[in-house]
């Protein structure tokens, strides 16, 4: 069965829906605070014409999923499913971002249950691979079980640090 890249993905905090073009403004509204991206490698996603690089990269992907808040059914942020690899049993989750209201709580952790749930229907191994900087999003990653493998560059050639999840581990967690 092949990986579905795109998958529409409910819990109780929040949904996960495919990336559509008229998402931009809403999602763009999300992104427009400079804080979200402070410790980002690309810091000035913000800005409209950078936020447009990456909404169209995203759509380009065919592996964006848009986070809508259940309670209300605002857009709150994004993730995507990048480089699956059949012969690996691996995919990617990342480019991962949420509004500040939804920092600190449930949400985060909701949407990577809810895509890591479905990527081990597919695959043995998730990786996510954080900026050096991105001290945020290291701990976001080890607070859902990843564990630090090392570092490699990521596909704009930034290096980068490699946490994985397991299946066996996950399932154990």
């Amino acid at each position: 069965m092949p990986f579905d890249l795109q998958p529409v993905l409910k819990g109780d905090l929040l949904e996960l829906r495919p990336l559509r073009a008229a998402d931009f403004d809403d999602l763009f509204g999300v992104a427009a605070d400079p804080l979200i991206w402070e410790q980002h490698p690309i810091k000035d996603r913000y800005q409209d014409e950078q936020f447009r690089m990456f909404f169209r990269e995203a759509l380009e992907s065919g592996g964006a999923l848009v986070a809508v808040d259940t309670s209300d059914g605002r857009i709150i942020g994004s993730s995507r499913f990048h480089g699956y690899d059949s012969q690996r049993s691996e995919i990617e989750i990342g480019w991962t971002f949420l509004a500040r209201s939804h920092w600190g709580g449930r949400h985060n952790g909701e949407m990577k249950r809810l895509m890591l749930h479905h990527a081990f229907r597919f695959v043995d191994r998730v990786v996510f691979l954080v900026g050096l900087e991105n001290l945020r999003s290291q701990r976001a990653v080890e607070k859902i079980g990843g564990v630090r493998i090392g570092s490699r560059p990521d596909s704009a050639d930034r290096e980068s640090i490699v946490y994985e999840i397991t299946s066996g581990a996950y399932e154990r967690g």
